[in-house]
């Protein structure tokens, strides 16, 4: 029987059975999406860690690295809408697999820089540039891709939980990820011949590929072929998605020339510049500060992931249950600014720049599964998979706009924390593109 809950200020019906049923949605594909995207994203930035010995080893420059790190996203970039249109037409289970072997075999790769650039008479460099763009090549369509397969379970007055519960992989992959890259590498330097940023690499690109077969066996391509569900669950689940989706865009032309749609994409492109900056440096402004061992800064860059876990469970589930979702992803976005602003004017007290660095990273990830439900209240079928690829694949040049900011600032200055006052003000901006949204364009907001 279903119940009256308070929501936004209004009462809403709460149907015990359907909650129940979305519930088992979520513990079927929720633990293994984490999973995918914990080891994606341990690949994508743990780049940010080998800079500490692979620079001096390689003989490459901090202008190198920024190219090296941000070129990335030009391949993602570039390759991201085709790929998703693909996994649409194709099938998740088949692509989400083929995506993570790729990017599984070209992330190892990256150990072996200098015998590779010597093999095809490359410098070291370009070598890993080329490295660098095929890795963004071969991971395209990832991350929109899941964003899309949640779209084909979830109608959008209920992405926020599962949002959230998939991308705590972000702070989950670099908590983990900052103590198992500074532990590999203060304990395998030497080993075989080989530097222990090489041991980090290769070791951290392997449980992608093995994770891909988990995919193959395990992932369905969508309700219809869910064979754990019964045909009245089936029913229930797909008749949610209908009534929904007969509000939204359909069409790719129409989806490619939405002015909500691009306004979703420079809001995502101003957020995460702030966001893929952090990443890509923190183990550098750490370094900076002072503290010198590998794996104490692994222990330092995990406090504020780890805090962020909290940040964004906490932050979806009170926008679920008050129904609001602007302010809660335009409050977090101020608050990261703020945050960051305030980490670089204090980078000489590591206490105080680590709490301000954690607030930041807290507030950044807090917003990001509410983002990421928006396009689904504006976008359905094919246009959804064109539409979220355009959002993810513009926005994602912030990795290459985060990267370089801090770059050139250091280049500059000589200091390394004047690009964080530019990466502040970046979430500032977000801050006041979010808040422009039309209320028109949630029209969900009082039915979450």
């Amino acid at each position: 029987m279903p119940t009256i809950a308070q929501t936004a200020g209004a009462p809403v019906a709460v149907d015990h059975a359907e909650e129940l049923l979305y519930r088992k949605v979520l513990k079927r594909i929720l633990p293994l999406l984490l999973l995918c995207y914990v080891v994606a994203y341990l690949d994508r930035v743990n780049v940010g860690f080998a800079k500490l010995q692979m620079l001096d080893s390689l003989g490459l420059s901090d202008a190198v690295y920024a190219v090296g790190a941000s070129i990335f996203f030009w391949g993602y970039f570039l390759f991201e809408m085709p790929s998703n249109l693909l996994l649409h037409r194709y099938g998740a289970r088949f692509w989400i697999a083929r995506i993570m072997v790729s990017w599984g075999v070209v992330s190892s790769s990256l150990a072996f820089i200098a015998p590779l650039a010597a093999f095809f008479h490359v410098q070291t460099s370009t070598m890993f540039y080329i490295l660098r763009f095929l890795l963004g090549v071969c991971e395209a369509g990832f991350f929109p891709g899941i964003i899309l397969y949640m779209n084909y379970w979830f109608p959008a007055r209920r992405q926020s939980i599962a949002m959230s519960g998939f991308l705590i992989a972000i702070p989950v992959s670099l908590t983990l990820g900052g103590v198992l890259s500074g532990w590999l590498m203060e304990n395998t330097h030497g080993a075989f011949g080989m530097e222990g940023w090489q041991w980090m690499l290769l070791v951290e690109g392997i449980p992608s590929i093995l994770v891909a077969f988990l995919v193959l066996f395990r992932m369905g391509d969508g309700i219809e072929s869910a064979k754990w569900l019964t045909a009245s669950e089936k029913a229930l689940l797909q008749k949610n998605l209908e009534q929904e989706s007969s509000k939204k865009t359909h069409r790719i032309g129409a989806a490619l020339k939405s002015p909500r749609v691009w306004l979703l994409t420079f809001i995502l492109l101003t957020f995460n510049t702030g966001f893929y900056g952090l990443a890509f440096w923190l183990p550098s402004i750490i370094k900076a500060s002072g503290v010198k061992s590998t794996l104490n800064i692994g222990l330092l860059t995990a406090i504020p992931y780890l805090s962020a876990v909290v940040a964004m469970i906490w932050n979806a589930r009170h926008s679920r249950k008050t129904g609001e979702r602007r302010l809660h992803a335009a409050v977090p976005a101020c608050i990261g600014g703020i945050g960051l602003i305030l980490s670089a004017s204090f980078a000489n007290n590591v206490p105080l720049s680590i709490l301000f660095l954690t607030i930041a990273t807290c507030a950044i990830l807090g917003l990001m599964p509410i983002f990421w439900t928006f396009p689904g209240q504006i976008l359905s079928g094919t246009a959804a998979a064109a539409g979220i690829a355009l959002i993810n694949s513009v926005g994602n040049l912030s990795g290459f706009t985060g990267s370089m900011i801090t770059s050139v600032a250091k280049d500059m200055t000589g200091n390394i924390n004047n690009g964080t006052y530019a990466l502040g003000a970046c979430l500032l901006v977000s801050c006041v593109l979010i808040l422009s949204i039309p209320k028109s364009m949630l029209n969900n907001d009082q039915q979450a």
